[in-house]
C-alpha cells in the first residue's frame, strides 16, 4: 500500500480518496474492508492506523500512542506536552499512562487501546518552544523542548503529577537546561504564577545567577500565587517571590536527594 511505502502509519478517508481516486462513499467502503481484513484499525471516525506487516491481521492494534496523539490532534498546531514531554526528556522516574497534547483546539479526551489521551487547550500565541521528535525512522511528532516542558509544568502542574514532580524533573535535567531560555519562555508566556514558581525553584536549587533572578523579580506584582495550585492554599507567604509555600522547602530539597 502507498502509505506503507511512505512510512505513514496514520491515514484519513481523504488520503484514501487521494491515493485510490475513489469518491467519498467508495473510499469509506474501501477503508471498512481494510479494517475487516485486519490491514488497518479504526481509531476514530475518519482516522485509521495501518497494522504493521509483521503483526499480520491484528484487529486490536492501535498504533504507536505518540503518533496516534498527533493524528487525534489533526497533525498541526499541536505538541506533546506536560507529563508526556517530561517522559520524553527523561525528567521522570516512572512511566506515564496518559498522553498529553497541547493544542489551541478544544478536543475531548479519548481512550484508545488502553491509552488515555488528554488535550490541554492553549492560546495560539503560546505555540512556541517545540521541536520535532523522531518516533520511527519515518514518523516525527512535535514535542515541547526541555525548557518549555518545565514552563508548562509550572503553569499546569496538575498534568505532570504536581509541582514536586516538576521540580524533580528540573533537577534531574539541571545540567542540560538553558536557564536563559527558561526565563525568556516564562516572560513570553506572561503568566505571573509561572514567573513566581520558576524564580523560587531556580533560587532554591541554586541553578541561576543573581542577575537572572532579579530579571524575574522585576516582573512580579503585589499578588501571591500558590506554589502548587493542586494542593490546598495554605502555608507561609514568601514576599521575595510572592508565593505561598504550600509545599515546604524541605520537601522540595528532599526530592533531589531521592
Amino acid at each position: 500500500m502507498a502509505l506503507h511505502e511512505r512510512g505513514r502509519a496514520l491515514f484519513t478517508l481523504e488520503e484514501v480518496s487521494a491515493i485510490t481516486a475513489l469518491r467519498e462513499a467508495s473510499a469509506r467502503s474501501f477503508a471498512r474492508k481494510l479494517v475487516a481484513r485486519g490491514v488497518a484499525a479504526r481509531l476514530k471516525p475518519g482516522l485509521f492506523v495501518l497494522v504493521p506487516f509483521e503483526l499480520g491481521r491484528e484487529r486490536e492494534y492501535t498504533g504507536e500512542p505518540l503518533v496516534v496523539a498527533k493524528g487525534l490532534a489533526g497533525e498541526r498546531d499541536y505538541y506533546l506536552s506536560h507529563g508526556t514531554a517530561m517522559e520524553i526528556h527523561q525528567m521522570v522516574t516512572q512511566p506515564r499512562l496518559v498522553v498529553y497534547v497541547t493544542t489551541p483546539r478544544a478536543i475531548r479526551p479519548r481512550t484508545i487501546g488502553g491509552t488515555e489521551f488528554r488535550f490541554v487547550r492553549c492560546q495560539r500565541r503560546h505555540l512556541f518552544g517545540t521541536a520535532p521528535h523522531w518516533i520511527t525512522k519515518q514518523e516525527t511528532v512535535q514535542v515541547s523542548d526541555l525548557e518549555r516542558t518545565v514552563i508548562d509544568g509550572l503553569h499546569r502542574p496538575e498534568h505532570c503529577g504536581g509541582l514536586t514532580e516538576v521540580a524533580r524533573g528540573l533537577w534531574l535535567q539541571r545540567e542540560k537546561v538553558q536557564v536563559q531560555r527558561l526565563v525568556a519562555y516564562a516572560l513570553r508566556l506572561k503568566v505571573g504564577a509561572v514567573i513566581r514558581r520558576l524564580g523560587y525553584l531556580l533560587e532554591l536549587y541554586e541553578i541561576a545567577a543573581p542577575a537572572v533572578l532579579r530579571r524575574l523579580q522585576r516582573r512580579l506584582t503585589a499578588t501571591y500565587a500558590a506554589l502548587d495550585p493542586v494542593l490546598s492554599p495554605e502555608g507561609k507567604y514568601l514576599r521575595r517571590w510572592r508565593v505561598r509555600l504550600n509545599v515546604a522547602p524541605e520537601e522540595l530539597r528532599a526530592v533531589v536527594r531521592t
